[in-house]
């Protein structure tokens, strides 16, 4: 990227965030350190709702619309079930464990109007991960539809003060209340009063737990806001660079809309794409679950503007626009998240979608999702870049010993900001580990910052393959074999040898007529020798993931083993 062009998007935050303008930054001291947050930023979630509440066309699912005034006062008839019906009060934890169905987001919506704290379960947890999950939050009340309320009514003993809501569902004998019912029988009422400061506690969101139990992130109504005002910061800048169309223009017939494919349990999902809905006044399209030639047939009939997703799911949206002829024209941005999106891709959204300009970025759960974005022609121009920060991150990398490493240089990213989270639940020792002694978080992610200030992830520290001393980084062979046209998607994990101590190995997703030989004389002249997989699965179906997007490893590498009887 040209020195002009890094100089455009500094000048044009410093415009944006600039004293007496709606985004104005001030320096304040942070729990963990000194950070820049927004002077004029909602109190609370709840304030973000109210202020929303227009006649514009908001959520969209199926065969039912609302406005966003009418998804306000429905909102409020469930604030009303939870404060006088079910005794929620400041601080108590209301669980959500369901498909993405539009009572999912009004449950979240009540939840943290009411000063609880909104507990956003992964709806793909069996009945032990979901026990474990309302038992660690302390969960009083829990929403959730026929799937997860079989889940309840299967466990040994119940959870102890737990009231359920069945949502689209009748008969359950876990139920306490049923939610179509009651909230007739309510009727329209107005949102409960209740106080909410900004460092008030809004959700926890658990992280994939792909790795024993996981843990409960908590964040309060200022982190969530700040990452929602400065994505808008950000998408200002975006519009003054040439190019950059990442909003309908006057005249073009189309409004604000965004398509929701991605579980809402997710950060991805729930702050990107629905949360970040209210202060756009964007029109919100659900889907229950993913399909992408439905996802095609929506786009074309609601005409989307923005899609957000994960690799896998950008890619299958891909795939369906190839084949299937719909009108995707409406597309200006496919953007991701959650995990590393192979360098082909973003030429196949470029070359595939008519005015859709490709992008992408790093966030954790840690951060509210916000980080690092970069869109259009610097992405193309940089595919394994994560883009430079947004204005309120800070980002640096370190050696082992903590010391701040110079530009190109890899080590462990470490991020600091005001929209990072308060703590992990009931979990202080993790906390306490999670943080650096001056405040940073470290977040176990290898990478490198370059010159002009773009984010390269390398890798995740665990994910390091240490072969006879030879440290292989997994992301890079699992790019090379991405390449190949005959794979899909690659997982590559270490497996245990006696010689060498580890051993690379692979699961793939491949089409049906691949050759193993091919690949291996393919890799030779993309891989380091000692880099090529000595152990290869494949498979005609698409890899297993966790519900936010992310690749199954340990579940891959366990089951090579048992196969390989090394275990």
């Amino acid at each position: 990227m040209s020195d002009s062009l890094v100089q455009q998007r500094l000048d044009a935050f410093a415009r944006i965030t600039a004293v007496g303008e709606p985004y104005e930054l001030v320096d304040r001291e942070d729990i963990r350190g000194p950070v820049q947050t927004f002077v004029n930023a909602p109190t609370s979630l709840r304030q973000v709702y109210e202020d929303a509440a227009s006649d514009v066309e908001f959520v969209v699912a199926e065969d039912q619309r609302w406005t966003f005034a009418e998804f306000w006062n429905d909102a409020a008839t469930i604030g009303h079930l939870l404060v006088h019906d079910l005794g929620v009060r400041k601080g108590d934890r209301v669980a959500i464990s369901m498909r993405n169905y539009p009572e999912w987001m009004l449950a979240f919506t009540a939840a943290t109007s009411v000063g609880a704290i909104a507990v956003a379960m992964n709806s793909l947890w069996n009945a032990d991960e979901m026990a474990y999950g309302l038992t660690d939050s302390g969960a009083k009340v829990l929403f959730a539809d026929a799937e997860r309320l079989a889940l309840l009514e299967s466990m040994a003993e119940p959870i102890e003060g737990l009231q359920v809501v069945a949502v689209r569902h009748t008969g359950s004998p876990a139920a306490d209340v049923e939610l179509a019912g009651r909230m007739a029988e309510i009727g329209s009422v107005p949102m409960p009063e209740v106080d909410i400061a900004p460092t008030d506690s809004a959700l926890i969101l658990y992280t994939s737990g792909s790795t024993g139990h996981p843990k409960g992130v908590l964040s309060n109504h200022h982190n969530v806001i700040v990452a929602l005002m400065a994505w808008e910061v950000e998408y200002g800048a975006l519009t003054e660079r040439p190019g950059n169309v990442v909003a309908p223009e006057e005249g073009s017939g189309l409004v604000p809309a965004s398509l929701l494919g991605i579980p809402l349990f997710h950060v991805l999902g729930l702050h990107a794409v629905f949360l970040a809905s209210f202060r756009g006044q964007r029109k919100l399209v659900a889907m229950y679950k993913w399909d992408a030639s439905v996802a095609a047939e929506l786009i074309e009939r609601e005409r989307i503007v923005t899609f957000t997703g994960p690799p896998a799911v950008s890619g299958d949206l891909v795939r369906v626009a190839q084949s299937e002829g719909r009108d995707l024209s409406s597309l200006l941005s496919v953007g991701g998240g959650g995990a590393a999106r192979p360098p082909e891709q973003v030429g196949q959204i470029d070359d595939t979608f008519e005015k859709a300009l490709p992008n992408t970025g790093w966030g954790m759960t840690e951060t509210n999702a916000i980080g690092t974005i970069i869109f259009g022609a610097e992405y193309s121009e940089r595919r394994l870049s994560s883009g430079p920060a947004l204005c309120v991150i800070d980002l640096r990398v370190v050696d082992d010993d903590g010391n701040e490493l110079p530009s190109g240089e890899r080590g462990e990213l470490q991020v600091r900001g005001p929209s990072m989270f308060r703590e992990y639940w009931n979990k202080p020792e993790a906390t306490a580990d999670s943080f650096a002694e001056d405040g940073w978080f470290k977040t176990g992610d290898v990478a490198y910052i370059d010159t002009d200030g773009h984010l390269f992830i390398v890798d995740r520290i665990k994910d390091l393959i240490i072969r006879g001393g030879e440290n292989i980084g997994c992301g890079g062979v699992e790019a090379a074999l991405s390449s190949h046209p005959k794979v899909i998607e690659a997982a590559v994990y270490s497996v245990p040898d006696d010689r060498l101590g580890e051993e690379v190995g692979t699961t793939m997703y491949v089409t049906e007529d691949f050759d193993e030989t091919e690949l291996r004389e393919y890799l030779v002249d993309h891989l380091a020798k000692y880099e090529i997989p000595r152990y290869i699965t494949k498979l005609t179906e698409p890899l297993p993931r966790t519900g936010s997007g992310k690749l199954l490893k340990r579940q891959l590498r366990d089951d090579t083993i048992t196969e390989l009887g090394l275990g």
